[in-house]
């Protein structure tokens, strides 16, 4: 155990955090994601939803400031302007918790896919809820 660390951040977890480099992306993705497919990375908090990984993962990493839009979620299918709750859930926890709140942009599904791709690391969780899904690209933490 250490101190001032949310436990849900396992030691597999704060590794692949402390290795990520600025510009680096993370997926925090729910029971559904077809997350060992689309990873090179996949790590897993089964039992544990996307928004209380989200929070965990907020507090210790940086949002970007160097990019427009630096968390994204995945529209829904067929209404692309719908906020699912869990949605608006993650940017709750945005504004309370990053360094950086921003406001949430969003992705047609396929294209949210392709983007996952090329992320550092997937982390799916057991989050049930549909549209649970949600990209961060780590900043920097100034000097």
């Amino acid at each position: 155990m250490l101190r001032g660390i949310n436990p849900l951040l396992s030691p597999d977890l704060l590794h692949a955090l402390r290795a990520m480099g600025h510009g680096d992306d993370i997926v925090i993705a729910d029971a559904n994601f077809p997350a060992t497919s689309n990873g090179k990375r996949v790590l897993r908090l089964d039992g544990i939803s996307a928004t209380d990984a989200l929070e965990a993962v907020l507090e210790v990493m940086p949002l970007d400031t160097f990019v427009p839009d630096p968390a994204l979620t995945m529209q829904v299918v067929g209404d692309p302007t719908e906020v699912p709750p869990v949605v608006a859930s993650f940017q709750s926890i945005i504004n309370r918790v990053a360094d950086n709140p921003a406001e949430l942009a969003s992705l047609e599904r396929n294209a949210f896919y392709l983007r996952s791709m090329t992320s550092f690391v997937i982390l799916q969780t057991g989050e049930t809820r549909l549209y649970g899904n949600i990209i961060l690209k780590k900043g920097v933490i100034s000097p």
